[in-house]
This record gives structure tokens, C-alpha cells and sequence, in this order.
């Protein structure tokens, strides 16, 4: 509600909708078909990229800005891949956010500086240079899955909150072990309540 009311004050922007997860989002787009959709990683009970993905699937005219509290260095790269044009953390000053809207809208893609540097960095590591094994190996649903234990939630739970079935979040689990070479399902848990703190500060 406070980005309603931001954008609310901005003659060029109107808000149309609101929604808290995918199927009220979906529901919105299809009714009032807007020009610009803004998406939080983390929405009620669903994954964000998962509704950016099918945005930009769908309907390439709607652009797409994540706005979130997670960590940039994790999730922005992987916002644009999925169809995202913009990239922007909630602790941003709100000045900041109508100013990368209004570029979204103008066709340019934005993500923060550091993060371009972290990005543009990529292409001049070698292939054999690379170091400890992090959580860049993982496939977008391994990653959700690894945020979701590193928020205290058991196997059931996962399958439950992504609607999956339990024996494929233990695919996932042993894919994400074998990645990040981990080999218990403590030593998982460890690392992905680790990494969840770490991505909070």
C-alpha cells in the first residue's frame, strides 16, 4: 500500500490493482491489462519469478520492475533473466523508485550500479577459476527451495508452500546438496539458515 500511495501522488502513473500472490496478480493483468507491473520476490504463499516469468511469457507490452528486500547479489540477475527490466531494493529512497520506473517505462533496464559491476565482473572469470561452490549453482526452484529450509521449514512444509509433492522437494534437496557439495541434511540446514541471515542484513 505504501508504493500505491507513492505512485498515487505521480501525475504520469495510476495504480490499478493490488495483489498479494499469483492468482490475484494474474486476475489483475487480465482484467486491467497495465503497462507496468511491480513484483516482490517474495509474495503470500508463492515465488515472485515464478509471475515474472509468466508475465513475460505472456505478454512482452507489460513491463516488469522487482522490487524486493532480498539480497541484489542473489536475485537480481536472476529477476532479469526471468523477464524482469529492473532490479531495485525496498531500502531504496522512494525518489529512486519512480525514477526507475520511469526508465522500465522508456525501455532501459536497470539494476544498481554494484550490481552491474558484479554482473559485467562475470564475463572475465574463467571458467577453471572458479571457487567454493555457492548458491549461483542453483536452478531458480533449487534456490526457493534452499531459502524456504533456511526459513525453518520441514520437507512437508516446503512440498506444501510450492505446491509440490514431497518426494520431489527430496529431489531438490539432494540436487542442492550435490551442488553446494554438502552431505547431510543437517549440514543443509546449517548453511541455508547461514545464508538466509546473511541475505537479510
Amino acid at each position: 500500500m505504501g508504493m500505491a500511495e507513492l505512485l498515487g501522488q505521480e501525475d504520469d502513473f495510476e495504480v490499478c490493482a493490488v495483489a498479494e500472490d499469483i492468482v490475484s496478480a494474474r486476475k489483475a493483468i487480465f482484467k486491467y491489462e497495465p503497462n507496468l507491473v511491480i513484483v516482490d520476490i517474495t509474495l503470500a504463499g508463492d515465488n515472485g519469478l515464478d509471475l515474472v516469468k509468466e508475465i513475460s511469457a505472456g505478454n512482452k507490452c507489460i513491463h516488469v520492475l522487482v522490487l524486493s528486500m532480498h539480497d541484489e547479489s542473489v536475485w537480481a540477475e536472476r529477476s532479469i533473466r526471468a523477464g524482469a527490466k529492473g532490479y531495485i531494493m525496498k531500502r531504496e529512497a522512494s525518489e529512486s523508485v519512480i525514477s526507475v520506473l520511469r526508465d522500465i517505462v522508456d525501455g532501459k533496464i536497470h539494476v544498481s550500479a554494484n550490481m552491474l559491476a558484479l554482473m559485467l565482473d562475470k564475463f572475465h572469470v574463467k571458467p577453471d577459476s572458479a571457487g567454493a561452490a555457492t548458491v549461483d549453482l542453483l536452478t531458480d526452484r533449487e534456490l526457493e527451495v534452499f531459502r524456504l529450509i533456511g526459513a525453518g521449514l520441514a520437507t512437508r512444509e516446503v512440498a506444501g508452500r510450492m505446491n509440490l509433492g514431497i518426494k520431489t522437494i527430496g529431489t531438490y534437496r539432494d540436487r542442492i546438496k550435490q551442488k553446494l557439495c554438502i552431505k547431510t541434511s543437517a549440514e543443509l540446514s546449517r548453511r541455508a539458515v547461514l545464508w538466509a541471515e546473511r541475505e537479510c542484513l
